[in-house]
């Protein structure tokens, strides 16, 4: 009894919670001071950082488009073309107009009403004109669909009590520093798709095959626990032997898990994981960079009352690294987001000078691995 006084208690208190989520953006003609604030320090970081942690990446200029319910929002591009056009080709969107009364960094930015909630710019990349642009939306929109889409997924008794908030700091790891790393998470996509268009290009053609691939295999799901357990070991180890050790184990155990996956499948893998495990590594790794160090955020962030520093976040990498071993379980792409950052941050420990080759065609991480346990 006591039990189900506690549980229902805590399904009381959650609904409370719930019902004080916010619906909508405070504002939506215009960029909010915290959106302006995580533009700011999210380019303030990579051009500080940004070069630690992948060679050229914060030197590239790379503006960005957001966008909330009703409006997107262009900015780093003086007059910029009308719409945009994705990395598929299709184009979206109207001619931009300066925002009225406002500025960005000193500077014009611009706007345009969104003809519906499905015609936005995404997250991901987008190009505007000649000039590709990180796509990602608002830091309150992104809260917000982030609530409606978790909702319409449960169940109708559950989507009332389940702790929507506890879930969405969970995921960021407590403040706006995740949605800070995640614009240059796909700020890195940019950099990607400046150094080797044609490998984004390539890596997106295969993003239709998620819906073939057999996520719900549980031979498959077990061969990929125990695969993803000798991936984090290998980060995780002691000494460099043993990472080499542990890396070929798991090299070995990869390639006989894919003998059951066709050579298009096994493609999608590496295809995804070049793509997205790097973007999620450059992601993680740049708050890491910040961390403990003598970097000082831009002014404007320090007023963000969710912003907490850095620190937290090298925590929240541990976990983040904890999250691979649990990728078997995940249903969808994120897995690869998941085991090519791993990948990536070993390949730090066993190939220093890797990224130098990361960009070319034809190279994956696992055969750049590969090469690092036959040294």
């Amino acid at each position: 009894m006591g039990l189900v006084g506690l549980l229902l208690g805590a399904a009381l208190v959650s609904y409370i919670a719930n019902r004080g989520l916010p619906v909508s953006s405070p504002v939506v003609d215009r960029l909010s001071e915290t959106e302006k604030a995580r533009l700011l320090e999210t380019d303030h970081l990579r051009k500080a950082l940004g070069n630690s942690v992948w060679p050229g990446w914060g030197d590239a200029e790379i503006p960005t488009v957001t966008y909330n319910e009703q409006n997107a929002f262009c900015v780093g591009i003086p007059g910029p073309s009308a719409g945009w056009t994705f990395i598929s080709g299709t184009h979206q969107g109207g001619p931009w107009e300066t925002v009225p009364g406002d500025s960005y960094a000193g500077q014009a930015y611009y706007r345009q009403r969104l003809a519906n909630l499905k015609e936005n710019p995404q997250n991901f990349i987008a190009r505007v004109g000649e000039t590709w642009a990180a796509t990602m939306q608002t830091s309150e929109y992104s809260e917000i669909a982030f609530y409606q889409g978790f909702r319409e997924q449960l169940p109708p008794v559950v989507r009332e009590v389940f702790p929507y908030g506890l879930m969405w700091q969970t995921l960021n790891g407590g403040g706006i520093e995740g949605l800070i790393g995640g614009l240059a998470h796909e700020a890195f996509h940019v950099f990607q798709a400046q150094s080797a268009l044609a490998r984004v290009q390539a890596a997106e053609n295969t993003a239709h095959l998620e819906g073939s691939y057999p996520f719900e295999d549980s031979g498959q799901n077990q061969a990929w626990k125990d695969e993803l357990d000798l991936l984090v070991s290998a980060v995780r180890a002691g000494s460099t032997q043993e990472a080499r050790v542990l890396a070929q184990r798991y090299l070995d155990a990869r390639q006989a898990r894919r003998a059951d996956l066709s050579p298009e499948l096994t493609d999608y893998e590496r295809q995804r994981e070049w793509l997205e495990g790097l973007a999620k590594y450059a992601e993680l790794q740049i708050d890491r960079a910040a961390a403990g160090s003598e970097y000082q955020p831009a002014p404007e962030i320090l007023s963000v009352a969710s912003f907490l520093g850095y620190d937290s976040r090298l925590r929240f990498f541990e976990q983040q690294m904890d999250e691979v071993k649990r990728m078997d379980t995940y249903r969808g792409e994120v897995r690869f987001y998941y085991s090519g950052f791993a990948q990536a941050v070993l390949l730090d420990r066993l190939m220093p000078g890797w990224k130098a080759r990361a960009m070319d065609g034809g190279v994956f991480l696992d055969a750049l691995l590969a090469e690092a346990v036959n040294q």
